[in-house]
């Protein structure tokens, strides 16, 4: 048994939906914005979503990207014609498939089950709780592998373990000071230059501009910072 999360603003598409993946493989889940998305997500296990783009209160993309911060599940996204760009802009926060409006029962199905069998087969079925994501920033501290874009990336040891403190704790601000202790568990006397030489080397590397930090984000007169 598959459990499915259907999200749109649109009852009768949600209705619709549940009527053309209604039978006994699948357990159906209904949301009709982000918000109540997250929250189905957070409440239910669950194993593959549908959800549309525009939406009140929480639209799907800014949903989808809090989704990847805890979940992998494949994530469909139902767009309209016209939403090209938001099918584009989609697939690089983390989308799987989009599927256009309107849309044909048989075509539903088929990408839902061949979407679940490619995340089940792959062993994705059960979600790593030692991964942790920043938008395209991946860590998997069970293999020490950091990956960005899907590339990997090669770190230090020192540069690894402050890349893992502030992801971990992400949105937190941690000064020079707290940044030294955490990760040389020694007292922070004159630490500010080590550690701002690691943060450049890091951002160097995880970075598209390291000169326009999109993640690693320093906050002047506190600390450092990773966000989404």
């Amino acid at each position: 048994m598959y459990n499915i999360l259907i999200c749109d603003d649109e009852r009768d598409i949600v209705n619709a939906l549940k009527i053309y993946l209604s039978g006994p493989d699948y357990d159906l889940y209904e949301a009709f914005n982000g918000e109540e998305a997250l929250r189905v997500m957070d409440e239910h296990d669950i194993h593959l979503v549908i959800m549309d783009i525009m939406m009140p209160k929480m639209d799907g993309i800014t949903a989808m990207a809090k989704m990847r911060e805890k979940s992998n599940v494949p994530v469909i996204l139902l767009t309209a014609k016209s939403e090209d760009t938001d099918k584009v802009l989609g697939l690089n926060v983390g989308a799987d498939d989009y599927i256009t409006k309107p849309f044909s029962p048989l075509e539903v199905t088929a990408r839902v089950r061949s979407h679940l069998r490619r995340y089940m087969q792959l062993g994705s079925g059960i979600v790593k709780q030692d991964v942790f994501r920043a938008g395209g920033i991946e860590v998997d501290d069970s293999s020490k592998k950091v990956t960005l874009d899907g590339e990997e990336v090669s770190l230090t040891p020192t540069e690894y373990e402050i890349l893992k403190l502030l992801i971990t704790n992400k949105g937190k601000v941690y000064s020079p000071k707290q940044i030294y202790w955490n990760i040389w568990h020694e007292t922070p006397l004159g630490c500010e230059n080590t550690v701002a030489v690691h943060i450049r080397h890091l951002r160097e590397k995880i970075e598209v501009v390291p000169a326009e930090p999109r993640y690693l984000k320093v906050v002047w007169g506190q600390g450092y910072k990773i966000e989404d």
